[in-house]
C-alpha cells in the first residue's frame, strides 16, 4: 500500500514537471504564431529559434521585486493564485493514462468542481488587492465564468448520458467506432467557445480589457503571483484541448495521432485570439443565456429521450426473446 502511494505521489510529480514545461514551450508557439499572423517576428533570439526564450522569461519574472500592495488583504491576495495554480494542475489526474495509478470514476464530476472552484480564486484574487480596476475585472470573469459553466455542465451531461459514465475511459470505448463529434456536431461548437469563454481567451477576454480595466483582476500582481496566475490559465487550455482530445476525437491516448488532434486544438485557441476581435460584453451574456443554453437543453431532451428509446427497444427484444 506505502509502495502504491509513494509511486502515485512520484508520478504526480513528473506529471506536473511535464505540465509546467509543455506550458513554457505552448507561450514560445504562441508568440511565434501571433508574429506570424500579424507579419512581425516573433521570439527568435534566446538560443536556436528562440527555445530558450520561455525560460529566460521565467527567471526574469521570478526574479523582479514582488510588490505588495499597502492597502491589500495580505494572506487572500498571496495565497489566491497559489490556489488558482493548484486547481489547474490537480484535474490533470482525471485523464485515463490507464496505468491504473490514478483512476477517477466521476472523472468529469472533479474537473466540473475543480472549474467551479476556479471562480473562487479569481474573485479573491480581484478582492482582495483592494483596488476598483481589478475589482471590476473579477466581477467580470466571474460573471462570465459561472454564466458559461451552466451551459457547459448541460452539453456535458448529454455526453455523460450517452456514454453512460462519467468516467473518461468510457468515452474512449464508446468513440471505438465513430467519434462523438460527428455525432455531437452542434454541442462540440457550443463547447469549444464555452471553453473558450471560460478560459477568459479571446473573443470573451472581457476580465483583461486593456482600454478600460489596465489588465483585468490581476492588475496588482507582479514577480512571482502574476506568473501563478499565467501558468495556471495556460496549463487549463493544454488541459482543455487534451479533454476535448478524449470525450469527441477518440480518446485513443497510446496513438501519436490523439497528440497531434491536441495539438491541432492547441493551435486553434492561438488562431482565434490572432483573428477575431473581442466580443461586446452585453453580446457575450445574450451568447450564454439566449442561444447556448436553450440549445444545450433542447439536446439534453432529445438525448435522454433517444437514449430512453433506444433502451425500450431493448429490453422489448430480451422480451420477445425469451
Amino acid at each position: 500500500m506505502f509502495i502504491d502511494n509513494f509511486l502515485s505521489f512520484i508520478s504526480f510529480i513528473i506529471l506536473i514537471i511535464l505540465v509546467l514545461v509543455s506550458v513554457a514551450f505552448f507561450t514560445l508557439i504562441e508568440r511565434s504564431v501571433l508574429g506570424y499572423i500579424q507579419i512581425r517576428k516573433g521570439p527568435n533570439k534566446v538560443s536556436f529559434l528562440g527555445v530558450l526564450q520561455p525560460f529566460s522569461d521565467a527567471i526574469k519574472l521570478f526574479s523582479k521585486e514582488n510588490i505588495l500592495p499597502i492597502f491589500s488583504n495580505f494572506i487572500p491576495y498571496y495565497f489566491s493564485p497559489i490556489f488558482n495554480l493548484f486547481l489547474s494542475l490537480l484535474i490533470w489526474v482525471i485523464i485515463p493514462y490507464f496505468s491504473n495509478i490514478f483512476a477517477y470514476e466521476l472523472g468529469i464530476l472533479f474537473f466540473l468542481c475543480c472549474a467551479s472552484l476556479n471562480v473562487y480564486s479569481i474573485m479573491i484574487a480581484g478582492w482582495s488587492s483592494n483596488s476598483n480596476y481589478s475589482l471590476l475585472g473579477s466581477l467580470r470573469a466571474v460573471a462570465q465564468t459561472i454564466s458559461y459553466e451552466v451551459s457547459l455542465f448541460l452539453i456535458f451531461l448529454s455526453f455523460i448520458i450517452m456514454a453512460g459514465s462519467y468516467c473518461l475511459h468510457s468515452f474512449y470505448i464508446f468513440q471505438y467506432y465513430c467519434w462523438y463529434f460527428f455525432t455531437f456536431f452542434p454541442l462540440c461548437l457550443c463547447l469549444m467557445s464555452s471553453f473558450l469563454a471560460d478560459t477568459n481567451r479571446t473573443p470573451f477576454d472581457f476580465a483583461e480589457g486593456e482600454s478600460e480595466l489596465v489588465s483585468g483582476f490581476n492588475v496588482e500582481y507582479s514577480s512571482g503571483g502574476f506568473i501563478l496566475i499565467f501558468l495556471s490559465e495556460y496549463s487549463m487550455i493544454l488541459f482543455i484541448s487534451l479533454l476535448s482530445c478524449v470525450i469527441f476525437f477518440g480518446g485513443d491516448i497510446f496513438s501519436v495521432l490523439f497528440f497531434i488532434k491536441m495539438l491541432i486544438i492547441s493551435f486553434l485557441f492561438i488562431w482565434i485570439r490572432g483573428t477575431l476581435p473581442r466580443f461586446r460584453y452585453d453580446k457575450l451574456m445574450y451568447l450564454a443565456w439566449k442561444c447556448y443554453l436553450p440549445l444545450s437543453l433542447n439536446f439534453l431532451i432529445f438525448y435522454v429521450g433517444y437514449k430512453l428509446f433506444i433502451l425500450s427497444l431493448f429490453i422489448y427484444w430480451i422480451y420477445l426473446s425469451k
